[in-house]
């Protein structure tokens, strides 16, 4: 399914976000304040992981005990954000519990190495910041280099505060962002509130099996944000695409949006009815 863009003015905080598909969607970038949380709690279960395995070492204490501890840390401190973002989630537990995930920046698709350049650039923008903060004073180091260091581990750690789409370092040169978590894929609440209202003959709708097939879970989440979006636009370019697709002949008086309403719900049916067997159909091309 494809749609043109339309590029609007948007609130701020707000951006646009085009799919492979071609549709303009909108996302949320996530506050300061939240990726601050998100981070904090990342860092809380990487502590509480470390304190799990040096307990766990030292009840079983051996010679090489120690160096599986450093690889542990070295482990925890290096893979855990770029493992977790190179999920289907994009997004680490910290994330997670706070709603919100990475993003790519003028694409839908977050690639791997988007995911590997933005952590790489982690330790510059934070640990090594941090070292100099709190290493700062001692060791020998002269007035001029403590404030060297302090405005180089300032730069990187408040470089978010000071553009517009709330980038780290990371995220400059990943080209990605951090934006709020889109709801879940399957929403219910769809098909049983906003599109709940009573269809009109024309907007009823009966889908062949293989129709409900060309589609799959990725076009199902595209799906989901036009019809909450709600362009007319948009609407009427998307549901003569999937007409298109499954070769479905339109009837006079028939609604684009009540052809998407119905089709969601006969899609997202069909979807978790195979989820229920164990198939679990990523997208069009996912023959299962």
């Amino acid at each position: 399914m494809s749609s043109a863009t339309f590029q609007t003015q948007l609130p701020p905080g707000r951006r646009h976000l085009v799919t492979p598909e071609g549709v303009d969607l909108q996302v949320e970038l996530a506050d300061v304040g939240t990726r601050i949380g998100a981070f904090a709690l990342d860092l809380i279960i990487i502590v509480v992981v470390f304190i799990a395995a040096a307990w766990t070492l030292t009840l079983m204490w051996t010679e090489s005990a120690f160096t599986l501890l450093i690889l542990i840390a070295f482990f925890l401190r290096s893979f855990y954000f770029t493992l977790f973002e190179l999920g289907r989630r994009a997004a680490t537990p910290g994330k997670m519990m706070m709603k919100i995930r990475v993003a790519a920046r003028g694409k839908a698709r977050l690639s791997a190495a988007s995911v590997f350049a933005r952590n790489a650039l982690r330790e510059i923008g934070f640990f090594l910041p941090i070292g100099f903060i709190f290493g700062i004073g001692s060791g020998g180091v002269d007035g001029w280099m403590s404030l060297l260091a302090a405005i180089w581990a300032g730069v990187f750690l408040f470089f978010p505060l000071f553009n517009k789409d709330r980038l780290r370092v990371g995220d400059l040169v990943a080209g990605t962002w951090v934006v709020r978590s889109p709801r879940p894929l399957l929403a219910a609440d769809l098909v049983e509130t906003k599109l709940s209202d009573a269809p009109s003959a024309s907007d009823k709708f009966v889908f062949t099996p293989t129709q409900i097939d060309a589609y799959g879970i990725k076009e199902l989440h595209v799906l989901e944000d036009v019809l909450r979006a709600r362009d007319p636009q948009v609407v009427a370019d998307v549901a003569m695409r999937i007409r298109t697709k499954i070769g479905w002949v339109w009837e006079m008086g028939e609604s684009d949006y009540g052809f998407l309403k119905a089709y969601y719900a006969a899609l997202r049916g069909r979807l978790e009815s195979q989820m229920l067997m164990g198939v679990r159909r990523k997208d069009k091309f996912d023959t299962r």
